[in-house]
C-alpha cells in the first residue's frame, strides 16, 4: 500500500498544470498517473529504508506523518525528472526536514504512534531470539577429569 496517492501531492504540493509539465513525457497534456507512482514507489523504499528493523514492514496504517514525509520526498523527486524547472525552495526545505525526520525515527526519537504500527519490541511474533553455535570441543564429562 502507497503511502500517499497522487492527489494527496496535487492537493498539498505541486498544483495539477505543474504536475503534468512534471510527468507528460507523451504530451497528452494530463498526468502521467504511472510516473507519479513509480515515483512514490520510490519515495516509499526510501522511507521503508529508514524504518526497517525499528517497525514492521509493511505497515498496517499510513500514520499522517508518513504520508507528509511520503508527499513531500516524492514532490522533489518529480522536479528532479525535470532539469529544466527549478526546484522550489519550500519543495527542497521540505524534502530536507523530511529527511531530517526519517533519521529521527530510525535512531527512536521520534516514535510512530497510529493504530496498527508495532516496533519489533511489541510484535509478539518474534518474542525470542534464535541463536546458532557450534558443537562444544570440550563436553562437562570431558572437562570433569581435570
Amino acid at each position: 500500500m502507497p503511502y500517499c496517492t497522487v492527489d494527496d501531492i496535487k492537493s498539498k504540493r505541486i498544483p495539477e498544470q505543474t504536475l503534468i509539465m512534471l510527468t507528460d513525457d507523451q504530451a497528452l497534456e494530463q498526468i502521467d498517473t504511472a510516473v507519479v507512482d513509480g515515483i512514490i514507489a520510490d519515495a516509499d523504499e526510501v522511507i521503508d529504508g529508514y524504518l526497517r528493523g525499528r517497525y514492521e514492514l509493511p505497515l498496517a496504517t499510513v500514520p499522517g506523518m508518513i504520508k507528509t514525509l511520503s508527499v513531500d520526498i516524492s514532490a522533489y523527486n518529480l522536479y528532479g525528472r525535470r532539469s529544466e524547472f527549478e526546484t522550489p525552495k519550500t519543495v527542497n526545505d521540505k524534502h530536507a526536514v523530511a529527511l531530517k525526520i526519517l533519521g529521527s525515527i530510525q535512531k527512536g526519537e521520534i516514535k510512530l504512534g497510529a493504530a496498527g504500527v508495532q516496533s519489533p519490541e511489541t510484535a509478539t511474533a518474534n518474542d525470542g531470539m534464535l541463536m546458532n553455535a557450534p558443537t562444544r570441543l570440550f563436553t562437562e564429562e570431558d572437562l570433569s577429569r581435570y
